[in-house]
């Protein structure tokens, strides 16, 4: 007879663990399972785990990273470089129009992904371009109706202005999830500060790392009451009639707002096309054709890196489809084929200048697969994509002005991956905590997850009981290494803590603070007299766009 509860806990474990492998089988590569994609965004609700635990700090002797740390006037000087430049940078506030407006959106980027990637750029004091951005505040992620955030309700907010319903976009939370009639209803439509840039004459795109039509993307340009209503088929899923509600790929193709972009590019060629021609559309139409059909001559498609380098002149508006489905994770991808994320945004904002014709541009810059690595806890793959996204932000923001060139970054929401323990400075972010051993005399790792799929990656059956693996008989530094977590899950969740906004450019300054989310697209708004709203042109301080 169990006489204790660990020993009911822990025989459930097991028993679960026997389940899931025994019905579940082995999940497919993200890239051709749509079906995965779904699991890492499910449309309920996860219960929060109430009980902590906190051991007392162990004694550590650590060697200083540098000598000179060793002195306070190392200390002292850094501190008071910092001091001169916070001075220079906020001694004159830039209240110059925004003639343009770059989004930067890392998908999942939470502050320990910064954290941790600074590590992985090189040391604990090093920095991304973007944390070198003036001004820094903090964005309340959580949608209308749950705690923990998705990135379609989050597209909506730092898009549109509006809080949304999980998993969906575009439309207010008046808007249930799958509602396929309430989603026509145009009262409730949310429209996006791309929309009202197009309405002032600017030109406008969007770049991402993922489907075109994801969720992050989709914010752009589409109402939909189901995020993952990306063709006819996913509607269809759903018990629900494609003809009534129209599915993401095709509102891209003859919304008015997708319809009128000049820089689309990302991945998810499937999505437009039949399945016989290896889309996954059931309705036999081929959406890019028809979008080449009705823009004419000088719109180009292009699906490699080739094509996309050396665009006609007189092109005016471009759609590159790099993959059937997500673009490949940098650490993945033949660079030959497919452009980085800097080399689409360098492409995008020759086009978007050119097309202007001095009305300025707004644009949207999706990093989208530092969530997705996230998701399958692969640690390795989320700071790697971080640092691409980071590298997409230094071009921006060098090849433009600070005068008159708005940018912005953020992410949607966070993720449970913590950098925890007491290891040495300079110790290897992707190894094992170097300061103490765990109660069971192993190691565990620097980074690690709440929950997720590294669980079963990282256990051992021992027994009647579970026991950890030793992580320094593994291999932590391959990209495909999923890394620890401490509840099983087939995909790991989202986090509900704040993530943080970095402005740079005219009107930065409000971007801080601590704020709800939503407050993004109206303070970009403000800084470049968009939309009907306050703007810095209603209170005269410029003039209305001509």
């Amino acid at each position: 007879m169990l006489k204790t509860f660990s020993q009911v806990l822990t025989i459930l474990l097991v028993l679960g663990i026997s389940w899931r492998m025994g019905h579940c089988g082995v999940i497919s590569s993200l890239d051709d399972n749509t079906e995965h994609d779904h699991r890492m965004h499910p449309t309920f609700n996860f219960k929060p785990v109430d009980r902590l635990y906190k051991r007392a700090m162990p004694m550590l002797k650590f060697d200083s990273s540098k000598p000179e740390e060793k002195y306070l006037e190392f200390w002292n000087d850094v501190g008071q470089d910092i001091l001169s430049q916070q001075l220079a940078s906020k001694s004159l506030l830039n209240t110059n129009m925004a003639k343009n407006v770059i989004m930067f959106l890392g998908d999942g980027m939470s502050i320990p992904t910064i954290t941790a990637g600074r590590v992985y750029l090189g040391g604990e004091e090093k920095q991304f371009t973007f944390e070198k951005f003036p001004y820094i505040g903090l964005s309340k992620t959580y949608c209308a109706n749950s705690q923990v955030a998705d990135s379609a309700c989050t597209a909506t907010a730092y898009l549109g202005g509006v809080k949304a319903n999980y998993a969906t976009v575009g439309v207010t939370a008046a808007i249930e999830l799958n509602d396929c009639r309430a989603q026509n209803v145009t009262e409730h439509h949310v429209h996006s500060i791309a929309a009202w840039a197009q309405s002032q004459g600017m030109a406008t795109g969007l770049i991402t790392t993922t489907t075109v039509t994801h969720a992050s993307p989709a914010g752009v340009y589409a109402h939909a009451a189901n995020r993952n209503w990306e063709n006819d088929a996913e509607i269809l899923k759903t018990n629900n009639d494609p003809t009534e509600c129209q599915d993401i790929a095709t509102q891209l193709i003859y919304n008015e707002v997708g319809r009128k972009l000049n820089v689309i590019l990302g991945g998810g060629r499937e999505n437009f096309l039949p399945t016989s021609q290896q889309g996954k559309r059931l309705d036999g139409r081929n959406l890019i054709k028809e979008w080449q059909d009705s823009h004419g001559s000088k719109a180009a498609y292009v699906e490699t890196k080739e094509q996309l380098r050396n665009l006609p002149k007189d092109t005016e508006r471009v759609m590159g489809l790099f993959a059937n489905n997500h673009i490949p994770y940098h650490l993945d991808a033949d660079r030959s084929v497919i452009p980085s994320l800097k080399e689409m945004v360098e492409q995008a904002l020759e086009s978007l200048e050119k097309q202007s014709n001095g009305k300025g541009y707004f644009l949207f810059v999706e990093g989208g697969r530092i969530d997705h690595a996230h998701h399958d806890t692969l640690a390795l793959k989320a700071l790697d994509e971080t640092a691409e996204f980071d590298k997409a932000i230094k071009f921006a923001r060098q090849q433009t002005s600070q005068d008159d060139t708005l940018i912005v970054v953020t992410s949607d929401h966070s993720h449970t991956m913590s950098v925890a323990g007491y290891s040495s400075r300079k110790n290897d972010i992707f190894g094992i905590n170097n300061g103490q051993l765990a109660l069971d005399q192993l190691p565990y790792a620097t980074l690690s997850y709440a929950n997720g799929p590294g669980y079963e990656n990282n256990v051992l059956k021992a027994g009647a009981g579970l026991k950890r693996k030793n992580l320094k008989e593994i291999n932590m530094k391959h990209k495909d290494y999923k890394f620890p977590t401490t509840v099983p899950l087939e995909s790991e969740t989202h986090g509900g803590d704040d993530v943080a906004v970095f402005a740079s450019g005219p009107f930065a300054h409000l971007f801080t603070g601590a704020y709800e989310q939503n407050f993004i697209p109206h303070a970009m708004a403000y800084a470049s007299c968009l939309g009907s709203k306050r703007t810095a042109c209603h209170d005269g301080l410029h003039r209305q766009r001509q």
